[in-house]
């Protein structure tokens, strides 16, 4: 990152030296990107091309590193410059571009790859690998492609559970975890009811940032319910985030219960799971990278499992959306893209990819590694593995609302009450006005599929 562009959020910084008199490219390093003419003379200092690569990523941080470090040993003239958001991600991002210091390589998600290539901030892939190099990606090929152009390639994806404490419900008497909404609810109160002498809460999600709260929680039990997980309806190509009622319910019922971590409202989510591996929070709802971090960054002090999360009232209508299927992608701004692609091809190596999967850093989302990748070996794990009810959604259109977003103003009855109807009808006045505007102006192409149904996402992963 340069100098002129300000930190937005906590920031992890890291640049790694250049590592000295590598050997040339290895497995991983490969063919598939042309060879720069700025990296072809020599390792000196003078001809060394300095990339920027940027990441919202925390679990994987070290084994990035180490992997960074390889790919400098094999290539002496690149340097990777790598930087690690914490918070704050998208907007960095847009200031990047804006004021054209974006970084050569960027951390893409399904929730940002729309937003980014409408935005132009993403070189087109295609060029830089052959078809045999793409081939291993076709499952995915509509999660990464606009107009025809290929503009990320998948590595890993998350499934999203319940997590709950093993210890604090076997206290409570509790023996499975809770199947419905309104289970959850009372189960919540009946773990406060043991724990609180000792500092322990039935429930808690890191609602310092709402959107992300509700995005790994309301998302995963709307989906599983066969809602949109950002309150987009694909059958009518309208807004409508009514699915979310009966979780922004439940949420409120178990804070006014008193059966939330006191704090929560400004909890981020690392907090949080240093609280749970205390034993402080009885439930939360996440990603499956819970294993790796109460493995290496919280080693957890209790026994903990994970189960699918709840439905409304135990009918599962869709499938939980398993979040993935983009990883990184170049700039269209950088002016090493042909170096930026050589990194690409090192980081989509099998070898990476293989690892990703089975040092639990995420569920391997490309099947010709699926089929050869061993289980990871971290407990925890096999609550999390791919069931007939994960599945990827299609991806929704982003649009530019006017006024608080969605995931705020639930936040916010969540905490005060209030109308949650007349609530939910300005939010889908607010959001489908925004959405005409954006195909009034060519930035979405919106079309309703009638025949779309939810279920038939069951059994993308698991047959």
């Amino acid at each position: 990152m340069r100098k002129k562009i300000g930190v937005m959020g906590l920031s992890v910084v890291m640049t790694l030296a250049l590592a000295a008199c590598g050997s040339s490219g290895g497995k991983d390093g490969g063919s598939g990107a042309s060879p720069s003419a700025s990296a072809a003379a020599s390792g000196n200092s003078k001809d060394k091309v300095k990339l920027s690569f940027w990441s919202v990523d925390r679990t994987d941080i070290d084994y990035t590193k180490e992997q960074i470090a390889k790919f400098q040993a094999e290539n002496p003239n690149i340097e990777i410059d790598y930087v690690v958001k914490t918070e704050e991600y998208n907007q960095a991002i847009d200031l990047a571009f804006a004021s054209a210091q974006s970084p050569d390589i960027f951390r893409t998600k399904e929730n940002t790859i729309q937003t980014f290539y409408k935005k132009g901030y993403m070189e087109p892939l295609d060029s830089y690998f052959d078809d045999a190099f793409k081939s291993k990606f076709t499952q995915l090929k509509d999660l990464n492609v606009f107009d025809g152009k290929w503009y990320s390639f998948p590595n890993y994806g998350y499934t999203m559970r319940l997590v709950y404490n093993v210890d604090l419900f076997e206290k409570a008497g509790i023996k499975n975890p809770p199947a419905t909404l309104q289970e959850m609810v009372e189960t919540a109160k009946k773990l406060t009811a043991v724990g609180k002498a000792d500092g322990a809460y039935g429930f808690a999600l890191n609602f310092k940032s709402p959107a992300s709260a509700f995005d790994r929680s309301g998302r995963a039990i709307a989906e599983l319910n066969g809602y949109g997980g950002f309150g987009f309806d694909f059958k009518t190509g309208r807004f409508d985030v009514s699915g979310f009622k009966p979780v922004v319910e439940a949420f409120r019922q178990m804070y006014t219960d008193g059966s939330t971590l006191p704090g929560m409202e400004s909890l981020d989510i690392d907090p949080l799971r240093a609280q749970f591996a205390e034993g402080k929070i009885g439930m939360y709802i996440s990603f499956s990278s819970e294993p790796g971090v109460y493995k290496n960054q919280f080693p957890a002090k209790i026994r903990w499992a994970a189960a699918q999360v709840p439905t409304y009232d135990g009918t599962v209508r869709g499938a939980s959306g398993f979040l993935g299927g983009q990883w990184l992608s170049i700039s269209k701004q950088s002016k090493h893209k042909e170096e930026a692609a050589k990194f690409l091809k090192f980081m989509y190596g099998d070898q990476i990819l293989t690892d990703y999967h089975e040092k639990g850093f995420g569920l391997t989302m490309v099947s010709s590694v699926l089929s050869k990748a061993k289980n990871a070996d971290i407990a925890g794990i096999e609550g999390f593995k791919p069931t007939k009810y994960d599945g990827a959604w299609p991806i929704q259109p982003t649009v530019a609302v006017q006024g608080a977003k969605y995931q705020d103003e639930f936040f916010k009855y969540m905490l005060q009450g209030g109308d949650l109807d007349k609530m939910i009808a300005d939010l889908n006045k607010r959001y489908n006005e925004a959405l005409d505007k954006a195909i009034a102006a060519k930035e979405v192409d919106v079309k309703p599929d009638p025949s779309f149904d939810p279920k038939n996402l069951q059994n993308m992963y698991v047959k």
